[in-house]
């Protein structure tokens, strides 16, 4: 069984940055797919980035430009860098991967941007 554990959450004001980071049990090198959703209250849990194993990358309109995802397979860490944060950003972030049998979920970290 993989473990999935998200960091980096936290309370900012609009225009701060965070950057989140997934720690992953087994060598992220075997996902073949990493991604970034996010959950915010009463709404449907979103796909926000993803990035393969040949390192492309994909992202939702909404935080092209602001967001960056990476991946660390020598850590086994994947990341996602936020800046420019806004308000409509609040949601709780989780870590999802994939290898070509399983797909597995992190616990979530909350990220809320308010002043």
């Amino acid at each position: 069984q993989v473990q999935l554990v998200e960091s980096g959450g936290g309370l900012v004001q609009p225009g701060g940055s965070l950057r989140l980071s997934c720690a992953a049990s087994r060598s992220s090198g075997s996902f073949i797919g990493m991604y970034w959703y996010r959950q915010a209250p009463g709404k449907e849990r979103e796909l926000v980035a993803g990035i393969s194993s040949d390192a492309s990358t994909t992202y939702v309109d909404s935080v092209k430009g602001r967001f960056t995802i990476s991946r660390d397979n020598a850590k086994n860490t994947l990341y996602l860098q936020m800046n420019r944060l806004k308000p409509e950003d609040t949601a709780v972030y989780y870590c999802h991967c994939l290898t070509r049998l399983n797909a597995y979920w992190g616990q979530g970290t909350q990220v809320t941007v308010s002043s």
